[in-house]
């Protein structure tokens, strides 16, 4: 789950997520009033509804903006009609990337996304193009500062309450988890008194391209570039960097 995990870190390490907060909490809500929108209101009876005010979350979105977003779903008033598109291409370096997007005007859209990939090294492909190298996975991230257990008891938990995989990184621990287990293993650390920087269920590549050298700024112009576009929620590659490359760059 390179790609992933080393893009969240590279965010923080730029200060992106804090510049960016305004952005990601307006995208939350937009993910959650769909949710809400398309089902039951409570997320007790919506499983898509309930993911998406566990990212929200993840991401400290406060409760207001949650169940405004809700509210306004509910409300009935408004003639915001968003379709989910998912594009599919290659970045600098060969990289796969997918990008997930709620928009209300496909053809605005697709255009801007062919033109992002286009100018910064990459091209659009046709779906199904890169979709075969990414899994769909829960995928729960702790900041080992914070977790007020050892190595082995935080394993142990997070295996017998049925998680996958288990990583632990410089800087967190990386919980893998069946998409369907997702809940369950979440709620049972959540019981132990552990918190997430990231709580969702996502696509983790099952293989990864290594990037080096001048390409690796490349790929990272390409991807905040797809991030910063205001339709665009997720955005998943499968890029690879050394740690040692990564501090050179960043």
């Amino acid at each position: 789950m390179a790609g992933h995990s080393k893009w969240k870190n590279i965010q923080h390490r730029k200060g992106r997520q804090d510049a960016l907060r305004g952005k990601i909490f307006a995208k939350l809500a937009r993910e959650i009033y769909v949710a809400a929108k398309q089902g039951d209101k409570d997320p007790a009876n919506n499983t898509k509804l309930r993911l998406a005010i566990a990212k929200a979350k993840a991401q400290n979105m406060p409760n207001e903006n949650i169940e405004r977003a809700i509210k306004k779903a509910a409300g009935g008033n408004s003639s915001e009609q968003y379709e989910q598109i998912t594009y599919e291409g290659y970045g600098p370096g060969g990289i796969a990337v997918m990008v997930e997007a709620l928009t209300d005007n496909r053809n605005r859209t697709a255009a801007d996304i062919r033109h992002i990939f286009s100018k910064r090294g990459g091209n659009l492909g046709e779906t199904g193009c890169v979709s075969w190298m990414f899994e769909r996975k829960g995928l729960l991230v702790l900041d080992r500062s914070e977790v007020n257990m050892d190595e082995e008891e935080l394993l142990l938990l997070a295996l017998e309450s049925g998680a996958e995989d288990f990583e632990t990184t410089e800087k967190a621990y990386e919980i893998t988890t069946a998409p369907e287990k997702f809940e369950e293993v979440k709620q049972a650390l959540e019981e132990a008194g552990l918190t997430f920087t990231t709580a969702e269920v996502t696509f983790i590549p099952s293989n990864k391209v290594h990037v080096q050298g001048e390409i690796i700024k490349d790929v990272f112009n390409l991807i905040e570039a797809l991030e910063d576009h205001d339709d665009v929620q997720n955005v998943y590659t499968n890029f690879d960097i050394d740690d040692d490359e990564l501090a050179r760059y960043v």
